[in-house]
C-alpha cells in the first residue's frame, strides 16, 4: 500500500477525466456484471508507464473518439487490493497486469490491453488501439 497523499493526484488524473474510482469488490461486481452497455476499466498504478502512457492514452482516446464507452471506471493497484482482485477476476484468462485496460460489452470482456502492450508501444499506438476498440464495440 502506498500513502494516500501520494496516490491522490494519480487517482485524480483519471477521475478528473470522467473515470469513477471503484473502491470495493462489490462496486466492481455491480459495474462489470451489467448486461447492457460498455464499460472501460483502467487498472491504474504508480509506475512510470502508467504516468507516461496509460493515463494519457486513456484520456486522449476518450476525449477524441466519436464512439466511447458508456462507463469509465478505474481501480488502483497497490491500494484497494480486494477491488483490484475482483476486477482481475473479470479479466480472466488474462494474468494480473498493472497498468492495464479492459473493455467490457454487455458484461463480457471484449478487448484487453496488458502492461506489455503499454510498455512496448508509443502513446499514439495505444490511443489508436483504444479508439479502434471503441469503434468496434461501443
Amino acid at each position: 500500500m502506498y500513502p494516500e497523499y501520494m496516490v491522490a493526484p494519480i487517482r485524480e488524473d483519471l477521475t478528473s477525466a470522467g473515470f469513477e474510482q471503484l473502491m470495493t469488490p462489490e462496486e466492481v461486481d455491480q459495474v462489470l456484471s451489467e448486461q447492457e452497455g460498455t464499460v472501460l476499466v483502467a487498472v491504474n498504478s504508480v509506475c512510470g508507464c502508467a504516468a507516461a502512457k496509460a493515463r494519457p492514452a486513456l484520456k486522449m482516446a476518450v476525449s477524441s473518439s466519436e464512439k466511447r464507452p458508456d462507463k469509465l471506471v478505474t481501480v488502483f493497484a497497490g491500494m484497494e487490493g480486494e477491488a483490484v482482485a475482483k476486477a482481475r477476476e473479470h479479466m480472466l484468462p488474462y494474468p494480473p497486469s498493472s497498468p492495464s485496460i479492459a473493455l467490457f460489452k454487455n458484461g463480457e470482456l471484449v478487448h484487453m490491453i496488458e502492461r506489455y502492450h503499454i510498455e512496448g508501444n508509443d502513446l499514439i499506438r495505444i490511443v489508436d488501439n483504444l479508439k479502434g476498440a471503441f469503434e468496434d464495440y461501443c
